[in-house]
C-alpha cells in the first residue's frame, strides 16, 4: 500500500500533478466541502493541475476548483459556496484571502 494512502505526511515533487492520485484515493465523495488543498506558486501551474485532477476524477466525481488570483472575487466566492469543491488548487494569496473571508473552510481537510 503507498504511503500517503496509510496516512504518513509526503513530500513528492511530479510533473502536471501526478500526485493527485493518491489525494483522490483519500476523498469521501459522499462528503461535500474541500478535504485537500494544493497550492502551487503560479496561476498558470494552479491551472494545470485543476485540468489533471479533473481529468483524474472523472469517473469518481470529485469537484476540483482552482483558487487564483486575477480572477473577480465575486465569482469565486460564488463557485466555491455553491460547488463545495472536493479539491482546492490555488495560489497562496487568494487561498490565504478566502480562508480569512470564511469562503473557504479546513473542516474537513485530509490533504494539504
Amino acid at each position: 500500500m503507498a504511503v500517503s494512502v496509510i496516512g504518513y505526511d509526503v513530500i513528492a515533487q511530479a510533473q502536471s500533478g501526478t500526485f493527485a492520485i493518491s489525494i483522490l484515493q483519500q476523498i469521501d465523495i459522499d462528503l461535500k466541502g474541500t478535504q485537500a488543498l494544493v497550492l502551487t506558486p503560479t496561476r498558470e501551474l494552479a491551472q494545470q493541475i485543476q485540468k489533471v485532477i479533473l481529468a483524474l476524477s472523472d469517473y469518481m466525481g470529485a469537484s476540483c476548483h482552482a483558487c487564483i488570483g486575477g480572477t473577480n472575487v465575486r465569482n469565486e466566492v460564488t463557485k466555491l459556496q455553491a460547488e463545495a469543491p472536493h479539491i482546492v488548487v490555488g495560489t497562496p494569496g487568494r487561498v490565504f484571502d478566502m480562508l480569512n473571508r470564511k469562503y473557504l473552510g479546513m473542516w474537513w481537510l485530509r490533504a494539504v
